[in-house]
């Protein structure tokens, strides 16, 4: 089973998207969001990470006030996994516990402590080359 680990910077705003290998989502499994965890196990030497949510193999997302590696349904008028319809209107709605297990494909991970090499510099890149584009086809659209 492949994770998908979507790792953002809160520093730059970059994020980037990542494949577990097995070994390594096996050191996942167990956690629970708002642990942290040690870049080694997926070749991210220096780096820690916090676990701040993630969904399962159908969309639902992980919820960190609900306890175990279930689905549940609870009844919440905000917060993950809710839209508002209407203030003070609660919804049932079914999420994924906190904790991380076998059936999760996704874990959205937070960058506390940086490494040595700069894993979002492509990141960065790719963000400016889209902001010259763009300002290639407003130029076009002002000369037409």
């Amino acid at each position: 089973m492949a994770l998908k680990l979507v790792i953002s910077d809160p520093k730059s705003g970059f994020s980037i998207q990542r494949e577990a290998a097995e070994d390594a989502a096996k050191g996942f499994m167990g956690l629970k969001i708002g642990d942290t965890v040690k870049g080694e196990l997926f070749d991210l030497h220096g780096y820690e990470f916090m676990l701040t949510g993630g969904s399962d193999f159908c969309g639902f997302p992980m919820r960190k006030d609900v306890p175990g590696i279930g689905r549940k349904k609870i009844l919440a008028y905000e917060g993950v996994g809710i839209k508002k319809l209407k203030k003070g209107i609660l919804q049932r709605k079914t999420v994924c516990g906190n904790t991380v297990h076998a059936k999760i494909s996704q874990v959205n991970l937070k960058v506390t402590k940086h490494g040595s090499e700069d894993i979002f510099a492509e990141a960065g890149k790719k963000k400016e080359d889209g902001a010259k584009n763009e300002g290639k086809a407003e130029e076009k659209k002002a000369g037409s």
